[in-house]
């Protein structure tokens, strides 16, 4: 039975679950997803920061002269508080002294020697960051569920958070089948190819932040395939087999997943391309079967199973797609199954399709900026129409 999409993605989402959680270094913390909320244990900034080279002082003596008292660097506290008509020279991130209200910039000040200078500036603003204002002690810097970036890995380490607790990231075997796939170091023969899928795959599975493991090419017999299906299910948390699983003489993959032990959760997918991509669970494992074509691979694991595995992880991924018009029109004959193509957006902001001749031709994916759906039902998307690029 053939299931739309939307149905496919549910069913795979609501069988996820984590993993379990490990504390790490802050240091490698980024791609890793948050499993508690972070707090922080101190003010940010922690004391009335100075967001300007120049001189902390008092506004209400802005248009006098202001005594220097003392140079205030980053790292040094104040030690005097500043009076009427007076002044220190402090440097951008130095806390700012008691009785000072702004940070006159040094460009706007004028030095008229013997350790005074004048405002010659016509307004300011307070150039100070205040106590606290970016962040309350106690407060929820971070919440669960956070899939850290490089930016949350600086905030990480400025509240003290040096070993964030993060999701187990799961181990994925990849299994390439064919009888005609040789490695890329060979030379194919006729009637051969070399195996692309198994390295496509797992690079879009690191690329999600888990760990992929490449079991490499199972030829088309039901011992070899079983034999690789059996390694790979003991050895992860999740496998991804590509080819073997449509209606040929060799496409054992979805009764050796029974065989396994693997209960599938369904077999097709009203989609194009990618129709023949089976999903199954066990106790212990999860199990896509993806077409064998590359382009059908690459679409259902970046359609599929790359927010799988972010869910795995305790990570609610979101599509951020961009809106674009269209450059021309695009058109199809058979409309009974959603349609997936690369596409490119040009210098004028504009969404073409690229040169594509079907799911095995992988090179197209190269050149393409982000991938388009026609909709179940719709033979042309119009030239001007404003549609969704999902990036890649």
């Amino acid at each position: 039975m053939m299931i739309p999409f939307e149905k496919a993605l549910e069913i795979v989402l609501s069988s996820a679950r984590m993993l379990g959680i490990e504390r790490i270094d802050v240091a490698g913390a980024a791609g890793r997803v948050l499993t508690e909320d972070v707090k922080s244990d101190i003010d940010m900034p922690p004391f009335n920061k100075s967001a300007m080279d120049g001189y902390a002082c008092r506004r209400k003596d802005l248009a006098n002269e202001l005594s220097v008292i003392e140079t205030i660097a980053a790292g040094v506290p104040p030690e005097r508080t500043i009076r009427p008509n007076e002044c220190a020279k402090i440097m951008t991130g130095s806390m700012v002294p008691d009785g000072a209200d702004c940070v006159i910039m040094v460009e706007f000040t004028e030095d008229i020697g013997e350790n005074r200078v004048r405002f010659i500036g016509e307004e300011t603003a307070d150039n100070i960051c205040p106590k606290a204002e970016y962040v309350k002690s106690g407060g929820v810097v971070l919440s669960k569920g956070t899939l850290i970036k490089p930016q949350h890995v600086a905030t990480l380490a400025a509240i003290g958070c040096a070993e964030p607790c993060v999701a187990i990231m799961p181990k994925v075997g990849v299994i390439a089948t064919g009888s005609e796939l040789v490695e890329p170091s060979q030379r194919p023969s006729l009637s051969q190819i070399r195996d692309g899928n198994s390295f496509l795959l797992a690079a879009q599975v690191e690329a999600v932040g888990a760990v992929a493991r490449n079991y490499g090419i199972a030829r088309d017999t039901r011992g070899a395939i079983d034999a690789a299906v059996k390694t790979a299910i003991a050895e992860n948390d999740v496998v991804l087999i590509s080819g073997g699983v449509s209606v040929g003489d060799f496409d054992f993959v979805p009764d050796i997943l029974k065989e396994n032990g693997i209960e599938l959760l369904f077999e097709k997918i009203a989609i194009k391309p990618g129709k023949p991509t089976v999903f199954g669970v066990s106790e212990d494992v999860f199990c896509f079967g993806l077409p064998g074509n590359p382009v059908s691979g690459f679409v259902m694991c970046e359609l599929l199973v790359k927010p799988f595995l972010y869910k795995l992880m305790g990570h609610d991924f979101t599509v951020v797609d961009i809106k674009v018009p269209l450059g021309e029109s695009i058109s199809r004959k058979k409309t009974a199954r959603a349609c997936w193509i690369p596409v490119v957006i040009t210098d004028e902001v504009r969404v073409e399709p690229v040169e594509y001749h079907g799911s095995g031709h992988f090179n197209a994916l190269c050149g393409a900026d982000g991938l388009v759906c026609i909709p179940k039902g719709t033979s042309e998307l119009k030239e001007g129409t404003t549609i969704s690029v999902r990036r890649i």
